[in-house]
């Protein structure tokens, strides 16, 4: 079999789901017994969501090999449990920027650079790069809406490939909105119908419709929704409101789906193997003991910018059988006076991770409340790094010690820019981005935690621990856990003596799963649950 494509599209408004779908979808497949692949295309100018501020666009998600991503990407490695790479996130920056380096090298030999073919053809290399890479099915989710401006180069590249591969190779979905309208009591198509139309104006039919509706769709209206989009009845697929999450598959696949993926791509395997995960959602439902756990950071207007934090500690908690309701807490509105009265009503407490200094006193304060009252603390890249400065600070008494980030003159930097990475820095600067090798030492939590003497954990960050306070710190408590292999870089640290006090210079959120857990996470809701 020669590798399939599907192209997930959205219509009417953004936010229905289409990542969610596409992940669902990936596992669907992935339990017929293909190997499946999820793409993003995000139609902004940024080279990637690297640069922006977690206000714009959430999370970033980073891949193994140092991606800096869409957050969708995690939905898609949570849902297949594959991991992903560079190629499977595409903005049109990066597409743009890769042609204009072509044009400058002379790649095109004097040809006049334009928008088709040279932009569409960069895309379509992207589509196509998963082929002769033991890839059955790449699904391609394009950010954004039907319509918008900025997409059309995107829309005209899977035309394209639509018409370069056999019809049965290339499947299109659109996902749209069925509103409820309580005046007349009934869902309306005409959004819909409004949308496949335009879609169908740039030369796509699509085949099957993933309709945004809070119920069912009453077959007189299926059937309109057919007529008048062009696509088979049984192709009119529900997306309705799933009481978690992780239950979405199983709902697109008792709407049918899967079903109409196979049919259409003429897919042999279409038999689903879902017992594993319906056991999973078994077990959650079943859950009925609750937890509070407080995630303090200071990208709290907008909760999607801890999502894979949030997302790490209900798996955590699915592995506990019991539910962690997140608590998202505005670090800046935390102090020494008031933390135990913001904090108290919580069993486990994470500091994530960040970039500037704004907020990072109430990270501190929030550190030392955890720490002398023995509540389970999990830190987090900025996390770690703030937990290093407050037991410098409270327990050594350095009372200027600090993050070379946030204060390049003091006296005692404990988390620095090492030697050989600081004229890379003062030219712009590049960051430990991807997955690293991490050493544990026996005898330690993070030991006990993993398992196991070698980990792999991803990496977004600039500054590392200063070994010159890797002494003096361990004598008074703090003991460096996790090393890089050659002991030159501090990747965890913990403290003795507490019931969980734990920190990774790594985001450990970025690899857990909703069956398989980070083992940090799944720690740290353990140890919150016992207090």
């Amino acid at each position: 079999m020669g590798t399939k494509y599907i192209f997930v599209t959205g219509g009417v408004v953004s936010g229905l789901g289409k990542g969610i779908t596409a992940a669902s979808l990936g596992r669907l497949l992935k339990n017929r017994g293909y190997n499946v692949v999820n793409q993003k295309f995000d139609p902004y100018i940024n080279v990637d969501p690297g640069t922006m501020s977690p206000y714009e666009h959430g999370e970033v998600f980073v891949t193994d090999d140092g991606a800096e991503t869409d957050l969708d990407l995690g939905h898609y490695e949570r849902f297949t449990d594959v991991n992903l790479n560079q190629n499977c996130s595409q903005s049109s920056g990066k597409i743009y920027q890769n042609v204009i380096e072509k044009e400058r090298r002379g790649d095109y030999l004097g040809k006049t650079v334009q928008v088709i073919p040279h932009i569409t053809n960069e895309i379509k290399d992207k589509i196509y790069s998963f082929e002769d890479k033991n890839v059955d099915i790449v699904i391609t989710e394009l950010g954004g809406t039907i319509g918008d401006i900025e997409g059309l180069a995107f829309v005209e590249a899977i035309r394209q490939v639509g018409l370069e591969k056999y019809p049965e190779d290339v499947a299109y979905i659109h996902v749209t909105l069925l509103p409820y309208i309580t005046g007349s009591n009934e869902l309306k198509s005409k959004p819909t119908q409004h949308s496949v139309k335009e879609l169908q104006s740039y030369g796509i039919k699509p085949d099957i419709l993933v309709c945004r509706c809070e119920s069912q769709i009453p077959d007189e209206i299926r059937r309109k929704i057919a007529l008048f989009c062009n696509v088979r009845p049984e192709n009119v697929v529900p997306n309705l409101t799933a009481e978690n999450l992780y239950a979405v598959p199983l709902m697109l696949e008792e709407q049918g789906l899967a079903k109409a993926v196979c049919n259409h791509l003429h897919l042999e395997k279409k038999e689903p193997q879902n017992e594993e995960w319906k056991a999973m959602i078994d077990n959650i439902k079943k859950i009925n003991e609750e937890i509070d756990i407080a995630i303090v950071g200071k990208y709290m207007q907008l909760q999607d910018s801890y999502l894979s934090v949030a997302e790490s500690l209900r798996h955590g908690g699915f592995a506990n059988n019991v539910k962690v309701n997140v608590g998202f807490v505005d670090s800046e509105e935390i102090n020494d006076n008031n933390v135990k009265e913001i904090l108290g009503k919580y069993k486990g407490i994470i500091v994530p991770g960040g970039f500037g200094n704004r907020g990072i006193d109430g990270k501190i304060a929030t550190i030392k409340y955890a720490r002398e009252n023995n509540i389970p603390f999990l830190g987090i890249c900025l996390g770690m790094q703030m937990a290093v400065v407050e037991f410098a600070r409270n327990v050594l008494n350095l009372e200027d010690a600090n993050s070379a980030e946030f204060d390049p003159d003091c006296k005692n930097p404990v988390i620095h820019i090492m030697e050989d990475q600081k004229e890379v820095v003062s030219k712009g600067g590049t960051m430990r981005l991807g997955s690293y090798p991490c050493k544990i030492k026996e005898g330690t939590l993070a030991r006990e935690i993993y398992g196991q003497e070698f980990i792999d954990e991803r990496h977004r960050h600039r500054f590392e621990f200063n070994n010159k306070y890797k002494e003096i710190l361990q004598e008074k408590g703090l003991v460096a856990s996790g090393t890089s292999p050659d002991g030159s870089l501090v990747e965890i640290v913990e403290i003795k003596n507490h019931p969980f006090f734990i920190a990774g210079q790594f985001h450990p959120e970025f690899k857990s799963r909703p069956d398989k857990p980070a083992p940090l996470f799944k720690y740290l809701v353990l140890a919150a649950k016992n207090i």
